[in-house]
């Protein structure tokens, strides 16, 4: 069977158009054949015609369905106007912005592919009847579209604060880790330089000067080491407070999508029937309750 690259759903309501299309087609074939045929009935009732008679009779036919065409034409330029309008309203209450390639009209390849397809569609023993009792009709764009988007949306959501949540629970590690690691090297620190006050009092001069000497290089290096890891660390909470300034904002997208979709399902008539039928029910059991009130024996 000939395709049009379109899923199930969308290639039925170009069906659902060809249909409408032919069946116009039709109608307007059969207002031109009336056309000839009135003139037949109505002028063409004597044997021989002059040729300024013949001139007149063409003439008043061709206006005629001129006429009946010029219709058509407008009239099947005024719905293809409408069809695109449905499209593009739907389209604009997702804020997509939908664009037509102009040029693809006149593509004879794809003219050919759609001729194809009617042919298959239409003439092969009008075998489809069913589509002709059972016509889909699209979702509408407030109940079951916005619906099965609101929980894509929350599913998105939902991944994205698991994903943040993970990265969370990274950065609060290396922090922990980056603290860690400052302390040991600040004890380390302290150490050397007890270390050195206590040897002040056992060795010589030149002793003295050269484990300065080795102290002061070493405390550079403590130093430097402490410095980057401050940095890290002032790096690593700038890292986690953002993640958690992430994760708060995706939490309420999810909350204000979760609010959203409970808000969509409280408009369908399938949650205002339930609603109205448990009313219903706390109304008879409150009206029960009365009524047996007043069998039971006072205590």
């Amino acid at each position: 069977m000939a395709e049009l690259g379109l899923n199930e759903h969308h290639q039925n309501e170009v069906i659902n158009y060809m249909r409408f299309a032919r069946s116009k087609r039709a109608l307007r074939l059969k207002t031109v054949d009336s056309c000839f045929q009135d003139l037949r009935e109505s002028r063409l009732v004597e044997e021989t015609f002059t040729a300024d008679e013949v001139s007149e009779v063409l003439s008043g036919l061709q206006a005629v369905v001129h006429s009946e065409v010029e219709s058509e034409l407008i009239h099947t330029a005024h719905t293809n106007v409408l069809l695109l309008r449905q499209l593009f309203s739907q389209a604009e209450k997702w804020y997509l912005k939908l664009q037509t390639d102009i040029s693809e009209l006149e593509n004879r390849e794809l003219l050919e592919q759609v001729i194809e397809f009617e042919k298959a569609e239409f003439t092969s023993s009008n075998k489809k009847p069913i589509l002709d009792a059972i016509k889909p009709k699209l979702a509408p764009v407030n109940e079951g579209g916005t619906t099965e988007l609101l929980n894509k949306e929350i599913l998105r959501l939902q991944e994205e604060n698991e994903k943040l949540k993970s990265r969370l629970k990274t950065l609060e590690m290396q922090a922990t880790e980056a603290l860690d690691g400052k302390a040991q090297l600040e004890r380390a620190l302290q150490d050397l330089q007890l270390d050195q006050g206590d040897e002040k009092h056992f060795i010589k001069a030149k002793d003295l000067t050269d484990l300065e000497n080795r102290l002061a290089t070493l405390r550079s290096e403590f130093q430097k080491a402490l410095d980057e890891e401050t940095e890290n660390q002032k790096l690593l909470e700038e890292s986690l407070a953002s993640a958690k300034h992430d994760q708060l904002r995706v939490q309420e997208q999810l909350s204000m999508a979760e609010k959203e979709l409970e808000k969509k399902f409280q408009q369908t008539a399938a949650y205002q029937n339930m609603k109205e039928i448990l009313t219903k029910k706390n109304d008879q059991i409150k009206d029960l309750r009365k009524r047996l009130a007043k069998y039971e024996p006072e205590s």
